[in-house]
């Protein structure tokens, strides 16, 4: 049978309760030699304590939750990832739900985290605005990790318009005159930032584009069709950006089985920086999210959020190019 509290309290020679006391670090001092009596018995009797009774008494559970459009995406699943790691980091456990840009499927998720009793939430959403009402209700603190304007909540974004301006600005560095650019969805604030960045680059070159951004998921068959659609023009593109990788990668694929070069007959550039961009063939130039940095300074800003309740904030950071080969560049010979 496992060691219990009364276990380590003969074993040390002192009570329970201060067997409680060392545990919790109070409410009572404890001197350091019963202390240290009390800490080599847990070692001895490879003592753990009861995590669930502890977190009912203190009214947390260590848990937080992260609701995300989908595990699909690289970006998302990179970001999921490196969330976990930093929370189970700081003794906290991670849930993670995927909404399919559904609503009542969001909702349900959001219920069950709060059933589930989560200290915190981190929310990416695709849809403007999500249903938080259940999580408003709770009192449940939120960080987004994508835009959201006048939500209320706290957030840690990247600076979409200033990274997409920075990719078109290199994608038309090739001089490149009859871009392209294949959207996500209209009405994420993610996506109209990023597009606005694509305009800010074109009018700055004084370059008209070929036809509107189309729009769809962030995946890679919306990539794949959209490209396939516009290579059906009269007028070929000769340059191409994507406001994520998955979309990249797919148009990429479009090109080749349309025996298009991707780097000499055409440049592609694209938005997040993923390690499946990095090992795509070939290797995307791409607007890099720091996904470590992110899931680091959203996983603080949460439980900073819980344990004191402190003001909502919001961290923007820059994001950087990672020169591939898809636009053109030999970044090898650099």
């Amino acid at each position: 049978m496992p060691a219990t509290r009364a276990d380590v309290a003969r074993a040390a020679g002192v009570s329970p309760a201060l067997v409680s006391y060392v545990l919790n670090d109070g409410p009572r001092p404890v001197s350091a030699q019963k202390r240290a009596r009390v800490l080599q018995a847990i070692k001895d009797l490879g003592y753990r304590p009861n995590r669930i009774a502890r977190s009912l008494r203190a009214a947390r559970t260590n848990s937080i939750a992260m609701l995300m459009p989908d595990h699909v995406n690289p970006y998302y699943a990179e970001l999921a990832e490196a969330v976990e790691s930093e929370a189970f980091a700081r003794d906290y456990m991670l849930m993670i739900g995927t909404d399919n840009n559904n609503r009542e499927r969001a909702r349900d998720f959001l219920r069950a985290f709060v059933d589930r009793h989560v200290d915190g939430l981190l929310l990416i959403s695709a849809m403007s605005p999500p249903d938080v009402s259940i999580i408003n209700d709770e009192q449940i603190p939120v960080v987004l990790l994508n835009p959201l304007h006048g939500s209320g909540f706290s957030s840690v974004t990247t600076d979409n318009r200033l990274g997409a301006r920075v990719a078109v600005e290199h994608l038309l560095g090739h001089g490149r005159t009859r871009p392209i650019c294949i959207s996500g969805l209209p009405e994420i604030i993610a996506v109209q930032e990023r597009e606005s960045g694509w305009a800010d680059a074109l009018a700055a070159a004084n370059v008209e584009p070929l036809r509107e951004p189309t729009h769809g998921s962030f995946s890679r068959i919306n990539g794949y069709e959209a490209m396939l659609d516009v290579l059906g023009d009269d007028i070929r593109p000769d340059a191409v950006f994507a406001t994520s990788d998955a979309q990249a990668m797919g148009a990429i694929l479009a090109c080749e089985e349309s025996d298009i070069r991707v780097g000499s007959d055409i440049s592609v550039v694209s938005f997040d920086g993923t390690g499946a961009g990095y090992f795509n063939n070939p290797r995307l130039t791409a607007v890099n999210q720091d996904v470590p940095e992110i899931a680091r300074q959203a996983v603080e800003v949460l439980l900073h959020r819980i344990s004191d309740g402190g003001a909502v904030e919001h961290r923007v950071l820059e994001p950087q190019l990672r020169v591939g080969a898809s636009c053109g560049c030999n970044p090898r010979s650099s």
